[in-house]
């Protein structure tokens, strides 16, 4: 006869007993996102595409806003709808207020009023500050920094009426410790960083949850440039205290854990998903 089910919480054996039922009941409850709607930036690919699949496990219809690949979003929808939920792309460029309000409108109206947002979508340039130039650092702070703020704004009013929403925002280790030859970035990053403990103390008491998680190295496509010198990888792997450049998912599990009730007294937090590289 196969042995019952065993569950372990802090070196206690649970066991298949009521209270182990119960108990993971209420977990799996805490993670589950039934009947809510998301929209995620950037959500073609890398960290964004990875929280549109992770999140329509766990129940939700996804909203993926993408910028220029069509395809690589139609495909994420599709692996979005083979879970059972309904998905949703939308074009639009966050860092045109227009497009950001536009497109909440096609979600809502689509799908329903918006519970989660997740602002993914973002730059990353080489721009030595010798040499760089007015134009690629407004492009930067205006897609990393406004796009976030855009996006906030587009999507807080209904949830400020409803009094229940959870904004996850995508920073950077370089928001923590800066990035050389990258200060633009890392300017951006700290920002939203800012941006959120700002935004968390003012909309907790209307029921909106704002946090955000800092990835380190990730290997998507914004890094695959630098990642396929072998040398570099090692590089930055032996930086690592957790010896690997993480994937998409992650720093996903991350994220939907800032969107589910397990992070329910969670405010204002910057979550660093970065192997121990950065301790912050």
């Amino acid at each position: 006869m196969q042995a019952p089910q065993c569950h372990h919480i802090e070196g206690f054996r649970l066991g298949n007993s009521p209270i182990g039922r119960y108990i993971f009941g209420k977990i799996k409850d805490m993670i589950n996102l039934d009947g809510r709607i998301a929209v995620i930036t950037g959500g073609s690919r890398g960290i964004g595409a990875a929280c549109a699949v992770l999140f329509a496990r766990a129940g939700a219809d996804v909203g993926i806003l993408f910028y220029s690949d069509k395809r690589a979003a139609d495909r994420v929808a599709a692996d979005v709808r083979k879970r059972g939920k309904k998905a949703l792309i939308v074009r639009v460029d966050v860092a045109r207020m227009k497009d950001c309000e536009d497109a909440i409108r096609t979600v809502t109206r689509e799908l329903g009023n918006v519970d989660i947002l997740v602002n993914s979508a973002g730059i990353w340039e080489h721009a030595p500050v010798a040499r760089m130039s007015t134009a690629e650092w407004e492009k930067t702070i205006s897609v990393n920094l406004g796009g976030t703020m855009n996006m906030i704004r587009a999507v807080v009013p209904s949830m400020i009426s409803r009094k229940y929403g959870r904004i996850i925002n995508i920073a950077s280790t370089a928001g923590q410790r800066g990035e050389a030859e990258h200060s633009h970035y890392a300017a951006s990053k700290g920002g939203v960083i800012a941006l959120t403990k700002s935004l968390g103390v003012e909309l907790i008491p209307r029921g909106i949850w704002v946090n955000c998680v800092s990835p380190g190295w990730v290997d998507t496509d914004m890094a695959s440039g630098t990642l396929k010198n072998r040398r570099r990888k090692k590089e930055i792997e032996e930086s690592i205290p957790r010896g690997r450049v993480a994937g998409a998912m992650d720093v996903a599990g991350p994220v939907l854990f800032l969107a589910s009730n397990l992070a329910d007294h969670v405010v204002g937090a910057n979550i660093s998903v970065n192997g121990g590289s950065v301790l912050a």
